[in-house]
């Protein structure tokens, strides 16, 4: 199975000014922020709500709850939100606080307000993956990066695990990147 490509910074950087420079940049940001300080998947962003992501008084949660229907593998459950995904969050609420106000509206929205499927948050990852010149990427890039980034800060698999909502572990393990680097830091630690 092929994997989705890892971003190096650089690249990092330019999706992000890519995105800066696209009129709709706090909701970008935010999808992108998803991805990648969260590890969710395309339909699961898709599937938000308003009122999944923001409470009452318009504060971004710390936990976003997802029901079975918006899960890959229809079970419910939780997703811990970062300080930097609820500063993406915050950005996106400040940036159009009268859609964020409507708690069952869909989360993200097209040009013509309507909310997006999962297909076109695939779309929208490819358009600024190829706009930025980048290969081998896909919606799938910023799980992946999400989980990679975990592991090489030294946090624990099971934990990992469960933050990718994975129900096995060895699926969780696929997502992690080994690299020669990787490999030889490893060794140099004994």
């Amino acid at each position: 199975m092929k994997q989705a490509k890892l971003l190096a910074q650089a690249e990092q950087k330019r999706v992000s000014a890519l995105i800066d420079a696209h009129r709709y940049s706090a909701r970008n940001h935010a999808i992108f922020a998803l991805s990648f300080f969260a590890g969710l998947r395309a339909c699961e962003i898709a599937a938000l709500k308003v009122g999944d992501v923001y409470g009452a008084d318009g504060q971004v949660r710390d936990t976003i709850f997802l029901t079975a229907g918006q899960t890959k593998g229809d079970e419910a459950n939780t997703v811990l939100v970062s300080k930097k995904l609820s500063k993406a969050l915050a950005v996106y609420a400040a940036a159009y606080p009268r859609h964020t106000s409507k708690r069952d509206a869909p989360l993200f929205f097209s040009a013509k307000r309507g909310g997006f499927s999962a297909q076109t948050i695939v779309n929208l990852f490819a358009r600024f993956y190829t706009l930025a010149g980048i290969k081998g990427a896909s919606s799938h890039s910023g799980r992946r990066q999400f989980l990679t980034e975990l592991a090489d800060k030294g946090v624990n698999a099971r934990v990992i695990q469960a933050l990718a909502r994975h129900k096995h572990l060895n699926t969780t393990m696929r997502y992690i990147d080994l690299n020669e680097n990787k490999l030889r830091n490893a060794i140099e630690l004994i």
